[in-house]
């Protein structure tokens, strides 16, 4: 492990996300919302520190091995939301204290979309367009934005995209060349924004309104310019498009590329985790829409339409809001909320476990039960009609294991901080699973969640987005053994 290769890379990366500041700027001096200073300092900060980094080691060069990758996703994402929390520390009156910030930041970053903001509305236009915009850059992941750019630097991909690519199958690639695949990747989900923006316009927002959630809803984020969310529109079409998009994002990449590679969409009910989720989405808010109904919560239209949003936003992970769930009669807040733990495809912009390992463990589970009637039958674990080695079988076991575990020592930690049961779970699970909104007393805001307990949620959104090993693995002796 070289760590002057590794202080090479992070001051490129560093540098590199410095010009991602440069928009608010412009957007600042179009609305004259007088920040534009404050991004200004962030940048010279930012490229400063990049720049401390890089020079003195600019000559050191070799490939990247595995634990060069884990080293460098993990203390990325750490300076990244460090970094970005600095235009929110610096705008004058709506500034936010370190730790607000630093939570925002990730927040935005991870997609988790959890806020200590109120009163979003009243923010400058410049501030409000830099949240979102900091979601879609985690949507995808800027580490394989930069993938797709770093090779013409000389730096190798292949061990930064298996750290930030979600789900169990980490080797997986579209084209021949890993940075073919990240630039694939990022025109597909570019498109994507593109064409959802168009959307949100046509549906009549504003193009500022549509610019920020067409971000938001592709990196299935949830963060809004408002504070009522998409429920601010009061719009059965833009709650629609929003659904639409946000099922889009849920799925896999690679069967988007497929479809546009091949012309045909039939990749999509022929893939078992696209199928599954679709089916599971469906079975959801079927039982979600009849409860309203049932029990007077909702009328008919309404009930229809805030039931299926809720179900795919909160399912999905994306944790837009038209309704305030949490309110919603008997166990309805809690199903959809452990729906979070499942959460959208592998390869996709979404959180939680992901759908494919959920089949894997059901399957295992079957086979299983069935090893009991047939102690010496030979049974292997199928996806469609492929058979999945042990090893990955295994791996999915070991993360289920480390989900729950970490979860349980989290929920302690912010429950030691004083806060109560529901609000505590809820958040931490909403935090790993980069949710966004939670039950109790962070079921509006988390501005008022104590400081120690912000910081854990932060480590919390950090280790769902690089799903958890990435991160752990850094703590083991034998990662920094020789």
């Amino acid at each position: 492990m070289s760590l002057r290769m590794i202080l090479r890379i992070l001051g490129l990366l560093l540098m590199m996300f410095s010009l991602t500041m440069v928009p608010p700027i412009a957007i600042s001096l179009l609305f004259g919302d007088g920040t534009w200073d404050a991004f200004l300092i962030a940048i010279a900060i930012t490229v400063l520190t990049g720049a401390l980094m890089f020079l003195p080691n600019r000559r050191a060069r070799r490939e990247l091995r595995t634990r060069d990758g884990f080293l460098i996703a993990a203390m990325f994402w750490t300076v990244l939301g460090l970094f970005g929390s600095l235009p929110l520390m610096l705008t004058g009156s709506t500034a936010l204290s370190f730790t607000d910030a630093v939570f925002e930041s990730f927040s935005g970053l991870t997609t988790t979309g959890a806020t200590v903001i109120t009163g979003i509305d009243f923010l400058p236009e410049a501030i409000l367009y830099y949240r979102q915009q900091l979601q879609w850059l985690g949507g995808m992941g800027i580490v394989v934005l930069a993938v797709a750019i770093l090779p013409t630097l000389g730096v190798g991909g292949m061990a930064l995209y298996r750290t930030e690519i979600p789900g169990p199958l980490k080797d997986s690639k579209l084209t021949p060349r890993i940075t073919e695949t990240a630039k694939a990747l990022w025109y597909i989900y570019a498109t994507l924004t593109v064409v959802c923006m168009l959307a949100y316009m046509a549906a009549g927002m504003d193009w500022f309104d549509a610019l920020g959630h067409s971000f938001s809803t592709v990196a299935i984020g949830g963060f809004s310019t408002h504070d009522a969310s998409i429920g601010y529109f009061d719009s059965a079409v833009i709650e629609a498009i929003c659904i639409v998009f946000m099922l889009i994002s849920a799925l896999s990449f690679s069967l988007h590329f497929l479809a546009w590679r091949e012309r045909r969409i039939g990749h999509y009910w022929e893939d078992s985790e696209a199928r599954f989720l679709l089916l599971y989405l469906t079975g959801l808010a079927s039982i979600t829409v009849v409860v309203l109904w049932l029990t007077g919560t909702e009328e008919t239209t309404v009930g229809l339409r805030h039931g299926i949003f809720e179900v795919v936003s909160v399912a999905t992970t994306a944790g837009f809001s038209v309704a305030d769930f949490s309110a919603w009669p008997g166990a309805l807040p809690l199903l959809l909320f452990i729906a979070a733990f499942v959460g959208a495809s592998s390869g996709s912009t979404g959180g939680g476990m992901k759908v494919i390992r959920i089949i894997l463990i059901i399957k295992q589970g079957m086979r299983e039960i069935m090893r009991l009637i047939h102690p010496n039958a030979v049974i292997a674990v199928k996806i469609g009609k492929v058979s999945v080695p042990d090893g990955i079988a295994q791996a999915v076991w070991g993360f289920f294991s480390a989900y729950v575990l970490l979860f349980f020592l989290m929920l302690v930690g912010v429950m030691a901080t004083g806060v109560d049961q529901v609000t505590a779970w809820s958040t931490v699970g909403s935090a790993l699973n980069n949710l966004g909104p939670a039950l109790g007393e962070a079921s509006m805001h988390y501005g008022d969640m104590p400081t120690m307990a912000k910081w854990i949620l932060v480590m919390a959104m950090l280790m769902g987005r690089l799903e958890i090993f990435t991160v752990l693995v850094l703590f083991t002796p034998a990662f920094w053994r020789k």
